[in-house]
């Protein structure tokens, strides 16, 4: 078979700008930002982006980053993902370079993925003359719950720039391996909808029920009977996933309160099973509370982030790329998907692409601490192996 990649030098291109990668991975992840504008962050990519020939466009209404290398030689283009955004969360990791804010954690990666882009913009840099088509790096705030890659694609991201032919983006992981690549084709991750339940009673003093309507023992009741709606009313190899994540009432103990409110969140594979339970929840919530005579309001925050869906022969080309540029026991084939969501799903709703998830487990842990905990750390050598795969996909 024809060598898929140019020059099989590419890893250890990555490897030669390993240690300015962990440095700009560990710039960031000190600071860590926010949402949609993420300044400092912005302005560390742009300097690391700085004379290596790339077309820059910054984001209108977020501090996104659209860098386009045009190759020596005609061909496709190929838009390569990095998200920017930590998470509001404590870190309690006792790093050397630990976050520097309080309640502000890069706890799912992100600053290993835009020290990654920024690595393989230069190795793309360096070998211009092989690359045919163009490369669409994809800097991109507000992946956690904002809806950044949807904010960029309202601006311009892939009808403004010329044709995008495929997609490609990595996740890095601290549960699986270093150095492992897992993929599948078809449904990758989940959709990922909110919602909030407010339940109206009658207040009343605690010791006299009776000429009141509590509304916690209903929220409890609808709770229960949320749970059951999914193991009972949804398929088994279809699956949903729904957790109440916050319950609130009352102010003290002789009182009972007028309402109680409640979080939640609701996962899906398939937009069937999607749209399913959300007509189910909404029926349990309203027709419980009813029951008690209570009132309830319910707010879907509808069409968060869909499922993540990769495309089959995208999916078989990374495969193909990751077994030549790392070997045949490099690539993991995943059985099921991950409930986890992802709004790079938009990307992959207008654009045939694929994710990849990079194991980056940490030397010496039994059991690494995932992704969103408070104590999540990496194996920083994973991402020598991140910048590779990602300026592969574009050679």
């Amino acid at each position: 078979m024809e060598s898929i990649i140019t020059n099989t030098g590419i890893l250890e291109d990555a490897k030669s700008i390993a240690t300015e990668m962990i440095d700009l991975r560990r710039t960031i992840h000190s600071n860590p930002e926010l949402g949609l504008h993420l300044p400092e962050t912005q302005q560390l990519i742009l300097k690391y982006l700085e004379n290596l020939g790339f077309d820059i466009t910054l984001g209108k209404n977020s501090s996104s980053i659209i860098a386009i290398l045009k190759g020596d030689q005609p061909g496709p283009s190929t838009l390569l993902r990095a998200d920017m955004d930590a998470l509001p969360m404590p870190e309690d990791t006792g790093l050397g370079y630990a976050s520097k804010i309080p309640n502000r954690m890069h706890a799912c990666g992100h600053d290993a993925h835009v020290a990654m882009l920024c690595g393989a913009a230069k190795i793309l840099a360096l070998r211009k003359s092989e690359l045919r088509g163009r490369a669409v790096l994809m800097f991109q705030p507000g992946e956690e719950g904002y809806g950044g890659a949807a904010v960029m694609i309202e601006e311009g991201l892939i009808n403004d720039f010329g044709t995008i032919d495929r997609a490609f983006a990595i996740h890095i992981t601290p549960v699986i391996p270093k150095g492992i690549i897992a993929i599948k084709s078809g449904t990758l991750m989940a959709s990922a909808d909110e919602f909030s339940i407010e339940v109206i009673g009658k207040g009343g003093h605690a010791s006299m029920p009776s000429d009141a309507v509590d509304p916690i023992p209903v929220m409890c009741e609808i709770v229960l009977a949320l749970q059951s709606m999914v193991t009972r009313r949804i398929p088994a190899f279809d699956p949903a996933v729904l957790t109440v994540s916050k319950i609130e009432a009352g102010t003290t103990s002789n009182v009972i309160p007028e309402k109680a409110t409640a979080l939640g969140t609701l996962r899906a594979v398939s937009e069937n099973t999607r749209l399913s339970a959300i007509e189910l929840i909404e029926r349990v919530v309203i027709n419980i509370a009813k029951a008690h005579g209570c009132e309830a309001l319910l707010h879907l925050h509808h069409g968060s982030y869909p499922v993540t869906i990769n495309n089959e022969v995208e999916t078989q080309r990374t495969a193909e790329i990751t077994r030549e540029l790392l070997g045949q026991n490099s690539l993991v084939i995943m059985p099921t998907p991950v409930m986890g969501a992802e709004d790079w799903s938009f990307v992959l709703q207008n654009l045939p692409g694929a994710m990849a998830f990079l194991g980056a487990a940490p030397p010496g842990v039994a059991m690494p601490a995932p992704n969103h905990s408070n104590k999540m750390i990496i194996d920083e050598d994973a991402m020598a192996i991140g910048a590779a795969l990602y300026a592969a996909m574009a050679l």
